[in-house]
């Protein structure tokens, strides 16, 4: 069996009917026996992009064994014409993090998986140093195991202080070579021995790459700096009766 760091993560297809859209990463949450699964705001929908899917589909494993297996699990975005999907916003404005419950009926119990839950957030900011080593689990551009359907992971380190919301915004920066489909991806740092079966601490959501716009694209590099969204928007947005924006289905 794959470690259950990698089995927390799913590669995302987006799709506006059947036609297939973007890909994108994305976890699984867990609460109080609701099962939740999380990725970017902006994977669902972006008004800037144009982008505008009404389903996506998530890829999961069927057997723990043979992780040859897999299947889709097909997801409605709107329901009676409102999103489906949770999303939040603060002082800073839009959070970039969308969560979707998915009910439990359309997982088999042979699915191979892991979720977190709250007990992976980080209680304590000053565990988290600037330059802590992180991991980035996802499907950059797609690429992962597709033998397996397991995704990669990227080394990061942090970098802005944590618990300091960058530039007046919920998030943190890392340090990491990123690309695109990466956007939803789980952002986590290991914990010491005694950690239980995912001995892994969830501090943010990848959102996207920051860049200068200023940069002369011949002389300069890519900064190779990117946004996390602080985990603890989770807790806001899988709350019982959690009261969040609504999106109207864009016409057709």
């Amino acid at each position: 069996m794959a470690e259950s760091l990698l089995l927390t993560t799913a590669r995302v297809s987006t799709f506006d009917g059947d036609r297939l859209l973007t890909g994108a990463s994305g976890f699984f949450f867990e609460r109080d026996e609701q099962l939740f699964f999380v990725t970017s705001r902006h994977v669902v929908v972006d008004a800037p992009t144009k982008h505008f899917p009404n389903r996506i589909e998530i890829e999961l494993h069927t057997d723990a064994v043979d992780l040859t297996r897999s299947f889709s699990v097909s997801v409605w975005l709107y329901v009676d014409g409102k999103s489906a999907w949770r999303q939040g916003s603060d002082m800073g404005g839009e959070i970039d993090v969308a969560v979707i419950e998915i009910p439990r009926s359309a997982i088999p119990a042979s699915t191979a998986m892991f979720c977190f839950t709250p007990a992976h957030l980080q209680r304590s900011l000053d565990e988290v140093e600037v330059g802590s080593v992180l991991l980035v689990v996802g499907f950059p551009l797609g690429f992962h195991d597709v033998v397996h359907h397991l995704p990669v992971v990227r080394q990061a380190v942090v970098a802005s202080s944590f618990g300091i919301r960058f530039q007046g915004q919920g998030f943190f920066l890392t340090d990491a070579r990123t690309h695109r489909g990466t956007s939803g991806a789980p952002v986590v740092m290991r914990v010491p021995a005694g950690g239980g079966p995912l001995p892994w601490k969830l501090l943010g959501v990848h959102s996207s790459r920051m860049d200068m716009s200023t940069r002369d694209l011949v002389l300069d590099e890519s900064l190779g700096l990117n946004c996390a969204w602080y985990a603890d928007i989770l807790l806001t947005l899988t709350a019982p009766g959690a009261v969040v924006a609504q999106v109207t289905a864009p016409a057709a």
